[in-house]
């Protein structure tokens, strides 16, 4: 297993600046007509919206000056053509067009759209437009803007969201920063995105991951030109289906001794529950062996709960070595505490050398002290944890999850995994990755536990490649929280759910032949 495995071309996500070079490059270096390749995108973004919603009208078509709006026009022009009823407003107006929007709007009115004006319309007659329409399209705000968004758009960015109808979002949602995910004022609620020539990153992080919808990706043909053009990624898109070949396979003859000893240290008085789930995370993510170390007061239940694991009652930190010894790896943290008994836990932990994955009070404690860089680390914070490690605030993590992610490597070595939606995994290499997707369950207490330990177990099969066993445990713990949802729903949704969910997710990349051998 590679330290770092490439993505294909499709996954890889670009800033904003380095799609509109791509864009240019495509124009100017390979001689694609500007004003062609508008024609193509909104001709790919009408198809999908007929797609998703066939036969709906009227439609509200929401124009900026820039590209976008002219993405906008020519849709609303397809609709025409496709005898929908469409109501085409330029929020901005049409006297600030130039060049390809200025020839689209000029190819849409020729086509028989009617374009209003914002500035005539009344603020009556802009709700009752809101009120009669069944599906907006935003084509306001491009990736060239950044920063709120300024009135009008604000106030219109809000009409739509208060609306409760659907939006298809163009590029991307008006008021999202395309290269951060981050959304500074008002930004567009979509249902679905369909972006253009390269995947934008800040549509599968922070804000983004929770506005965009479903984001559909329309390449218009000019692959060779994204190849040619130089721009780098800024990071590659990970999900379930596209790392599962990763897990490392398993002979018949197998036996425990190949897949590691993962040694879960956790659970403070009061926090017996965090250990366990990290234990028994790590149990059902295909560790060969697994103890727990945690307060003897949770042995009893630690052992009712999860017979398999080797549980251990330590009171005094100069009885964790000769558990250390014997693990291959560490997971340290989960419902520790930040008292004497969690740093010494800690301290023994650091000392060792072992590998090891830091999390929840581990990450606290360490932020107190002078860092601690090392290769064979995988830390795991939220947002709040990272700032604290980054002796920042957490909208400033917010912001940029990429640049704090990468930071915080920089810092601390090995490999950080910044959760939340659009997990972001950075291993000093570059690009970054990403673990595509969100579930709104997660956010509950124990699932940060949970994660910790399955990342635990697969780094203890793949010692030697810490960055897939942290890009492998995001989308695994994604995959079966996404499992256990889909009959569970959201808000019912608790951490041992998705331990529950953990084998049915792992089988898929299991050869059906090796999963049992017997007797002829």
């Amino acid at each position: 297993m590679p330290q770092h495995a490439g993505g294909s071309l499709s996954d890889a996500l670009f800033s904003a600046d380095s799609v509109r070079r791509i864009d240019q490059f495509v124009i100017e270096q390979q001689g694609v007509d500007g004003f062609d390749l508008m024609q193509t995108a909104a001709r790919a973004a009408f198809r999908r919206l007929v797609v998703r919603w066939p036969g709906v009208e009227p439609l509200l078509v929401l124009c900026g000056a820039g590209n976008n709006g002219g993405d906008g026009y020519l849709i609303a022009a397809n609709a025409v053509r496709h005898g929908l009823a469409v109501h085409c407003i330029a929020v901005a107006p049409t006297e600030k067009l130039r060049g390809d929007a200025l020839k689209a709007w000029q190819k849409a009115v020729a086509d028989g759209v009617e374009v209003q004006e914002l500035a005539d319309i009344s603020e009556p007659e802009l709700v009752s437009v809101f009120e009669k329409v069944e599906l907006i399209v935003d084509a306001m705000l491009g990736t060239g803007v950044s920063g709120a968004p300024r009135e009008p758009f604000a106030a219109v960015i809000a009409h739509c969201n208060r609306s409760g109808r659907p939006v298809l979002a163009v590029d991307l949602p008006s008021g999202l920063n395309a290269t951060t995910g981050a959304a500074e004022g008002e930004v567009i609620q979509a249902a679905t995105t369909v972006t253009f020539i390269g995947r934008k990153v800040g549509l599968y992080t922070g804000q983004g991951a929770a506005v965009c919808g479903d984001v559909v990706f329309e390449a218009l043909d000019v692959g060779a030109g994204v190849a040619e053009s130089d721009e780098n990624p800024v990071a590659i898109l990970r999900r379930w289906k596209s790392v599962l070949d990763w897990l490392p396979k398993r002979s018949a003859n197998a036996h425990k001794g190949r897949f590691g000893h993962v040694l879960v240290v956790a659970g403070d008085r009061g926090f017996g529950g965090a250990g366990l789930l990290a234990a028994e995370a790590a149990a059902r993510s295909g560790a060969g062996l697994v103890s727990l170390a945690t307060r003897p007061e949770h042995v009893t239940a630690a052992l009712a709960r999860c017979p398999s694991a080797m549980v251990h009652g330590v009171i005094h930190g100069s009885e964790l070595p000769a558990l250390l010894d014997v693990a291959t790896v560490v997971v340290c943290g989960p419902g520790m505490g930040q008292s004497a008994w969690g740093q010494q836990m800690l301290q023994q932990v650091v000392e060792s050398g072992k590998p090891r994955v830091l999390d929840a009070d581990a990450l606290n404690l360490l932020s107190s002290r002078a860092p601690i860089s090392a290769d064979n680390q995988i830390l795991t914070p939220h947002p709040g944890e990272a700032a604290r490690l980054l002796n920042c605030v957490v909208p400033e993590v917010e912001a940029d999850r990429v640049a704090a992610a990468t930071k915080l490597q920089s810092i601390y070595g090995g490999v950080v995994l910044l959760k939340g939606a659009g997990t972001i995994i950075a291993s000093g290499l570059n690009p970054v990755d990403i673990a595509g997707g969100s579930n709104p369950g997660m956010a509950t207490g124990g699932m940060g536990d949970v994660l910790s330990g399955i990342t635990g177990a697969l780094y203890a099969q793949m010692p030697e490649s810490p960055a897939c066993a942290a890009v492998l445990g995001a989308a695994v713990h994604l995959e079966a929280a996404c499992r256990a949802s889909a009959d569970k729903g959201y808000m019912g949704l608790i951490p041992t759910d998705v331990i529950d969910a953990l084998p049915q997710v792992l089988r898929e990349a299991e050869p059906a032949s090796k999963r049992s051998k017997g007797a002829e």
